[in-house]
């Protein structure tokens, strides 16, 4: 049920992928950001007020739902998990920006690959190099994989549908209630920030470990251990650490900016990041896809046999 329910969903997003601004997730967005205008007063029990009444009834509502669908029909089921992982995981929403940047610079039109960038990263991009361009990007790519595939497919796995969704609320909570310049915000939302830390400690791990298995193990293994304690963020770390490790590039290390230099971690022991680099991400992104689709086939037909 779940190999299928997975496939049928990557099968659909592939054909008609949601839009990055769709409605689902535009209200829940809105309805994230009203908590937070209602209930910030700056402590930190407010934040986890607003978390449980953004988290617990959408996912309790998967949960039923799936339970009710399931006693009626199995194929009814099934159909709710695709609807579930169709809305939770969504990669070709952001990977078409990955692609254009890759063809702006195989053009040679630096400016518009740093335009292309500039619209999913929050740095500044307009002095970046072609190696900067190329390197943020496949930061990201590396990054938004385990977020909008990777990271919801272990949660379904695991947990099951309603796992996909509180991790993707979760996920969204933590990304939307981030610190801002006053220290009330800040501390509305680390309850939001450290569950989520938590939640993605298993997937990110997972994904990393995808990405070693199917690219250089030996190298991301490497890069794993000793690089990826350095990143700011854990979990994003030890994804881009195994992630240059498996395809031998170097990622991290200084950017040019408009303000000067920004000093990061070096992570990797390859090269510096260029088209041909962006192209092997690209498949070491569908290589641990089709590894994941593999494995849960194979635990799928035991237990059926079982």
């Amino acid at each position: 049920m779940k190999f299928l329910s997975l496939l049928a969903a990557l099968l659909l997003e592939q054909i008609q992928p949601l839009r990055e601004r769709n409605p689902a997730h535009q209200a829940f967005e809105r309805y994230a950001s009203a908590l937070e205008r209602f209930l910030d007063t700056g402590q930190y029990r407010d934040g986890v007020l607003a978390w449980l009444a953004a988290v617990v009834p959408v996912v309790l509502v998967t949960v039923l739902v799936s339970h009710a669908a399931h006693a009626v029909s199995p194929l009814l089921a099934w159909a709710w998990n695709i609807v579930v992982l169709y809305v939770t995981m969504g990669f070709r929403r952001f990977s078409h920006y990955f692609r254009d940047i890759m063809q702006a610079l195989m053009e040679g039109d630096l400016a518009r690959a740093r335009e292309h960038l500039g619209r999913v990263c929050e740095a500044r991009t307009a002095e970046l190099t072609t190696a900067e361009v190329a390197r943020v990007s496949i930061e990201l790519a590396l990054i938004q994989a385990h977020r909008h595939l990777f990271g919801p497919l272990v949660a379904f796995v695991v947990l099951g549908p309603g796992g996909a969704l509180l991790y993707r609320t979760a996920a969204m909570l933590a990304e939307t209630w981030k610190p801002r310049r006053d220290a009330e915000s800040a501390e509305f939302g680390r309850f939001a920030r450290t569950f989520f830390l938590w939640l993605d400690w298993l997937p990110a791990r997972v994904t990393a470990a995808s990405f070693a298995i199917v690219g250089n193990f030996e190298d991301a293994v490497y890069c794993w251990r000793t690089q990826g304690v350095t990143w700011a963020s854990a979990p994003d770390g030890v994804l881009l650490a195994s992630g240059s490790g498996a395809i031998g590039v170097r990622l991290g290390d200084s950017l040019h900016q408009k303000g000067g230099l920004q000093f990061r971690p070096e992570l990797g022991v390859g090269e510096e990041a260029d088209i041909d680099y962006m192209q092997s991400t690209v498949g070491l992104l569908w290589r641990a896809l089709v590894l994941w689709l593999f494995l849960i086939f194979i635990v799928t037909v035991a237990h059926s046999l079982g």
